[in-house]
């Protein structure tokens, strides 16, 4: 049997159980999970990564920071673009498939003994996230790691992650998304996310609206934590466009950092990398600043898979996994930035579970006349909304309909979409494919990116 069959048989094991977006708001099966195992939860120190939009890039960052500095990491971040081991990264890679197969196998006896626990309660087994999650945590005990960068999965409060106490609490831009589950303002969304500040750890937070920012502030100081905010105690100095990404200066909570290379787009990049800047300089100490000849090196070597990401030139295609009004605005103003396109087609492919109606009215506010036209299609989740649903409810926020095109397979839309960008030999135009992970991910594998 091959890693990669093997690694298919767990991920297909995984799925078997209660998916993603049925997380379930309890922390107790963790804990005792973490118990029979031996704690693998408090075998490394971690910096602990939630908000509403970021998360995964100032993840990255972070860990380049750790990794610049000498130190073996393990980083944890979802959903995954092509394939499952994304999501337990070793040292800035995916966990190799016979480590990933091997780990699962030493611990699923003593997940099973968990699910035999729950159901005789009356509870469902352990779902696919908590499952993942555990691996993760034993994954990263076994190697073992001199740090950990672990990106909660939904809220903070209960989520599974939860389980680890981070040493570093990183709390990126708070907007509505998940209001079902989390709450229906930014503060009772940060009230949840508020959940991984812990005694004895030091809270880092982005820029917050002032309700979401009182709730992190009376936490800290619950938990008798050290605090700084972007925005108060460190923050962007200033930026420029550069050739593949910008040059920033920030200002750190320690120290100032000038002239650093970031080769990603956009002021929410910039922003992501100063609170990554300042997670490091809080996990290292506070006091002193870092060296900026090694965050320089840090800093050249991030990638953000599925944000803003150029898969082809001629005519230029990016995908981006902005999924919320929020993310489709920073992305919107990155692009108006960074791309002189002549226009501007869309995909677009959203989830159930999103507030579709702003994200369209979104698209069309922040892109304005630069969006020519608009496919709207939807991935091969069972959770995606029906591409003529897109396409009735665009029509009823004003969109033009000689604009409006309906593919429901991508491979289809993203044909349409070549075609109209390349119509009237526009070699300005471009392309995006937005509004949903499962189809930037979908997209990156059409197009032959097979790696994240």
């Amino acid at each position: 049997m091959s890693d990669e069959f093997s690694v298919e048989s767990v991920y297909a094991e995984l799925l078997g159980r209660a998916p993603e977006n049925k997380m379930e708001p309890r922390l107790a099966p963790l804990h005792r999970a973490m118990d029979i195992l031996g704690e693998p939860n408090k075998a490394f120190p971690i910096i602990h990564v939630t908000g509403t939009n970021g998360k995964t890039s100032t993840a990255r960052m972070i860990e380049a920071g750790l990794r610049a500095h000498g130190l073996s990491t393990g980083r944890y971040t979802s959903p995954h673009l092509s394939k499952v081991t994304e999501r337990i990264s070793i040292d800035g890679e995916p966990v190799p498939d016979e480590t990933f197969v091997r780990i699962w196998d030493e611990i699923r006896p003593y997940l099973e003994i968990v699910d035999s626990e729950l159901v005789a309660e009356g509870q469902p087994r352990l779902t696919y996230f908590e499952c993942l999650t555990i691996l993760g945590f034993a994954v990263f005990a076994d190697q073992p790691v001199n740090v950990a960068v672990i990106e909660v999965g939904l809220g903070g409060i209960t989520d599974a992650t939860n389980v680890g106490d981070g040493q570093v609490a990183v709390i990126t831009p708070i907007s509505l998304d998940h209001t079902e589950l989390l709450g229906e303002t930014t503060e009772e969304i940060a009230y949840e996310k508020a959940g991984i500040i812990k005694p004895g750890g030091f809270l880092i937070s982005a820029a917050q609206p002032v309700d979401a920012a009182q709730v992190l502030l009376e936490k800290a100081k619950e938990a008798n934590v050290p605090f700084r905010f972007e925005g108060v105690e460190f923050g962007v100095e200033s930026r420029t466009v550069a050739v593949g990404g910008q040059m920033v200066n920030i200002q750190g909570i320690a120290g100032r950092y000038e002239d650093l290379l970031l080769p990603l787009q956009g002021a929410h990049q910039a922003e992501n990398a100063a609170v990554a800047i300042a997670a490091l300089e809080a996990f290292f100490g506070a006091e002193k600043p870092l060296d900026p000849e090694v965050l320089q090196e840090a800093f050249a070597s991030v990638t953000s898979p599925g944000r803003l990401e150029v898969l082809r030139t001629a005519p230029t295609i990016i995908v981006d996994a902005a999924h919320n009004p929020e993310g489709i605005r920073v992305s919107a103003e990155a692009i108006h930035e960074a791309f002189s396109f002549s226009k501007l087609v869309v995909v677009l492919g959203v989830l159930k579970e999103k507030d579709a109606e702003e994200i369209l009215r979104q698209l069309k506010e922040s892109l304005g006349d630069l969006a020519s036209d608009y496919c709207f299609t939807q991935s091969n989740s069972p959770r995606a909304v029906p591409a003529e649903d897109l396409a009735e409810l665009a029509l009823d926020l004003g969109f033009g309909e000689d604009h409006i095109h309906v593919a429901e397979k991508l491979d289809d839309a993203l044909e349409w979409a070549v075609e109209r960008a390349e119509s009237n030999d526009d070699l300005a135009a471009g392309i995006l494919v937005t509004g949903s992970i499962t189809l930037v991910a979908e997209a990156r594998i059409l197009l032959g990116k097979t790696e994240a």
